[in-house]
């Protein structure tokens, strides 16, 4: 194996394990930031050992002894030592070998629990979404801060300073790594489905830059969905989150041209839509409905279900889908709802009706530089044949936006219509 072989292969490792890596740690030490240092020593030493010794057998378990030991030798050269030993378990007089064996098997033990407490400080409320997005593709996506930085078109010094002030803030409150009480599970819960989804939406419709979809962060969010469905199968909002992400991901593959321009989706190619993906969407959505009433991940699921069961645009039951967006916007009020909601009656009911909801929103401070409310309202002016409003609707549109292939969208609608 050559050199480079085996820096793609630390790489690749490094992916899958660093989470359980920072993870055990964490738990041990009680500092995401030394632990994320004492993981990033360990593979600092595989990638200096790996090139002419060998990929091991088990990496990943290579990759959390090299790391425990690190631990060891940074509490072995400092004065908190033994306190350090006592917050594991250990006695005060244990022999080296007896203590490095039993932290062993602090590390071996409960991988999963140690996972999601690392989940659930990474995303606590007490740091900013900014923050909490940054540090959890940080720490679970094993994403360098360059890697971040490009996916999200921020200048890779700011991303870094994120993800220390993060850390900082963490140290700071002393907010332990623990799983967080039954009465807070719910707000804790629902700021990691939000940043989880955050990162989804980055990628299956980018907010800026050359490219209408990024594909890496939508297989990001997703591989960070499925763990947390692993970890937490009894909550319904979680297989709700992962249910929306798979069958909206399946549609990737048709959603842009060979080119890159975007096709919307009344004009997409359906047998292009990953049908995997759409089964195991629809069967995420199933657990959830099992588990209990949906909440608002649960709901945009069902309403993406409908697009997903339809062979054709004709075939969507459109007047399900305006009915599930009223259920949505009483449990979750949002302009953003409503105006996917005028879309959903509009079409079930005509443009007109869908026009009355959309023209109420005009006056929202939410939307006010929203792209998405003057093309919503240039469709439905289109099909209403208002094709001189419609087309100063689009030209709107293409002005608020960021991304450079929506703009050229927005701009050829407005075009055609002149």
């Amino acid at each position: 194996m050559t050199v480079a072989d085996s820096h793609r292969a630390v790489e690749a490792v490094w992916r899958i394990e660093s989470a359980r890596v920072i993870a055990a740690l964490a738990r041990m030490v009680n500092d995401i930031g030394l632990a994320e240092e004492l993981a990033q020593d360990a593979l600092v030493a595989a990638l200096e050992e790996w090139p002419t010794k060998g990929v091991p057998d088990n990496p990943g378990a290579w990759l959390t002894l090299t790391a425990k030991h690190r631990a060891i030798d940074q509490f072995r050269r400092r004065d908190t030592y033994q306190r350090k030993l006592q917050e594991v378990g250990r006695a005060m007089e244990l022999h080296q070998e007896s203590a490095e064996a039993e932290l062993d098997d602090a590390l071996d033990d409960h991988v999963g629990d140690d996972l999601l407490r690392l989940i659930f400080t990474a995303c606590h409320p007490a740091l900013p979404a900014e923050g909490r997005l940054a540090l959890t593709l940080r720490l679970l996506g094993g994403l360098s801060t360059e890697e971040i930085a490009r996916a999200f078109l921020v200048p890779e010094p700011t991303v870094g300073q994120r993800i220390v002030r993060a850390k900082r803030t963490l140290a700071d409150k002393k907010i332990p790594i623990e799983l967080p009480p039954p009465g807070e599970l719910p707000v804790r819960l629902a700021s990691i489905l939000e940043i989880i989804y955050l990162v989804f939406n980055e990628g299956y419709a980018a907010t800026g830059g050359e490219d209408w979809i990024r594909p890496s962060l939508c297989q990001e969010a997703m591989r960070l969905g499925r763990v947390l469905a692993g970890l937490m199968p009894a909550e319904p909002e979680v297989h709700g989150l992962l249910a929306l992400m798979e069958i909206q991901a399946s549609r990737i593959p048709a959603r842009t041209a060979p080119d890159g321009a975007p096709i919307l989706l009344p004009d997409q190619d359906r047998s292009r839509w990953d049908r995997l993906l759409v089964r195991r969407g629809l069967a995420a959505l199933g657990r959830a409905e099992e588990l209990g009433t949906l909440g608002p991940y649960g709901l945009q699921a069902a309403i993406a279900a409908c697009h997903a069961r339809a062979r054709t645009p004709q075939d969507t039951d459109w007047e399900r889908m305006a009915a599930l967006y009223r259920l949505l916007a009483h449990l979750t009020p949002s302009p953003i709802v409503e105006l996917n909601r005028a879309v959903a009656v509009g079409m079930a009911y005509g443009p007109a009706r869908g026009l009355e909801i959309a023209d109420a929103l005009t006056g929202e401070r939410a939307l006010r530089g929203y792209p998405q409310l003057p093309a919503v309202r240039g469709d439905l002016l289109a099909r209403l044949g208002r094709t001189e409003e419609a087309a100063a609707e689009f030209q709107r549109a293409a002005e608020l936006t960021r991304n450079t292939r929506e703009r050229d969208l927005f701009l050829n609608r407005a075009t055609a219509l002149r």
